[in-house]
């Protein structure tokens, strides 16, 4: 057992800019945040939301790599009272979490989880590369033929990383731009709980037909191969809800990569000639800006379900943490200058996927898409550069961090 410290963690507060970036650098405010340690206590906006006192706030690599794959002290399911027993974890979970995988704790994470695996094999992402390529590729042209000025994350980032998902889903290629609307629509926080709330209901009843048809003639997409290959184990549910988690955790996930990642790499030029050497220099660029963006900030806060100690620190049940996966990737005791972008360094093990058994299970077809993405822009576009000052680019105001507009020219 880890050494206690004496004296109890101080509770800090933390400014307006608390998990903030800087475009694709997190915000200073984030770096002196971290100076009271690597693991300490906080109040502000996710306390409030969570109903508790403070909210454990871990940024160092070290303590957030063991808070991600410890889930025998932690969880990630969410409680559904204040008064829910916190020392022993369950299986039940909110209506509006069935399914959704990222929630859950193990036997039942466990039981998905196996279901999930074979959809993401190398074999079965390879068959999706000629799609992928084909969305690519149809981007472009539109953005050329939009050109020579346009907005590379509206016209390429955007349907890119929808479309794809569309493609993975099994989505009808006429549902998809309406299926996409639906969902940014969905996610974009400057529009009025009520409106959102309509958009997620037409969503969900898409997804209830689809699963219907799917029931009755199940095709060689995602849903389709899960209804063959495990038939009644799976409920309609269940399925919802991991088509559900796979469309939000991935559609601005990866458009916010793409947008971001151009943005990091107009500003280091060197890279863009590495990824353009090779397949596996180019998969070492992509790696090095996952690290370097972490565009998911923080995933799930994760309940302790026991005393634990973490870095000397007694977290006691029911305690909350949150994990800053950009800060953990921008930490001295992961890499040396950890604020560069250099796909050269040697190989380390970032958690910009996240960590233990709910590492992202869409990582390796990300980077395929991300791969792909940036060779075939850059082979297309070599001149490509902004037409506006980096300083004018705006953030969109979604839950994954994602440039608006990205005004380019070639």
């Amino acid at each position: 057992m880890d050494h206690v410290v004496d004296e109890v963690a101080p509770v800090v507060e933390p400014t307006e800019n608390y998990m903030m970036r800087t475009l694709c650098d997190p915000h200073e405010d984030m770096f002196e945040l971290r100076a009271h340690g690597p693991l300490f206590r906080t109040v502000g906006e996710a306390s409030t939301q969570l109903g508790v006192d403070f909210v454990w706030q871990a940024m160092g690599y070290d303590v957030v790599r063991k808070i991600l794959g410890d889930h025998e002290n932690f969880t990630t399911r969410p409680r559904l009272t204040q008064s829910e027993s916190v020392t022993g974890k369950g299986n039940h979970v909110a209506s509006q979490f069935v399914g959704q995988i990222s929630t859950y704790d193990p036997p039942e994470h466990t039981r998905l989880r196996k279901m999930l695996t074979p959809e993401f094999t190398v074999r079965r992402i390879r068959r999706l590369e000629p799609a992928i390529q084909g969305l690519i590729d149809e981007r472009l042209e539109e953005m050329e033929a939009e050109g020579p000025s346009a907005d590379l994350q509206g016209l390429f980032a955007d349907p890119v990383g929808g479309g794809v998902l569309c493609e993975l889903l099994g989505i009808p290629r006429d549902d998809r731009h309406e299926f996409i609307r639906r969902i940014r629509r969905n996610v974009d926080f400057n529009r009025g709980f009520k409106e959102r709330a309509n958009d997620s209901a037409a969503f969900n009843r898409y997804l209830t037909g689809l699963i219907t048809r799917q029931r009755k003639d199940p095709d060689d997409g995602f849903i389709g191969m899960l209804v063959r290959e495990h038939g009644d184990n799976v409920t309609d549910e269940e399925l919802k809800g991991l088509c559900t988690a796979l469309i939000l955790g991935g559609v601005e996930t990866v458009a916010g990569m793409i947008g971001f990642g151009v943005l990091a790499l107009l500003g280091n030029p060197g890279q863009i000639e590495m990824l353009l050497a090779g397949r596996e220099e180019a998969d070492r660029v992509v790696t090095e800006l996952v690290r370097y963006l972490s565009p998911v900030q923080q995933p799930n806060p994760r309940m302790a379900v026991k005393d634990v100690v973490v870095d000397g620190q007694l977290i006691k049940a029911g305690d909350y943490v949150l994990c800053s996966i950009l800060m953990a990737n921008r930490d001295e005791a992961l890499t040396p200058n950890p604020n560069v972008l250099d796909a050269t360094r040697p190989p380390i093990s970032d958690v910009g996927f996240g960590h233990g058994i709910h590492y992202c299970i869409g990582a390796a077809v990300a980077k395929v898409m991300l791969r792909m993405s940036y060779q075939t822009l850059w082979r297309r576009f070599p001149g490509l550069r902004l037409t506006v000052p980096i300083e004018e680019i705006k953030h969109r105001n979604a839950f994954v961090d994602c440039p608006d507009r990205l005004p380019v020219t070639w």
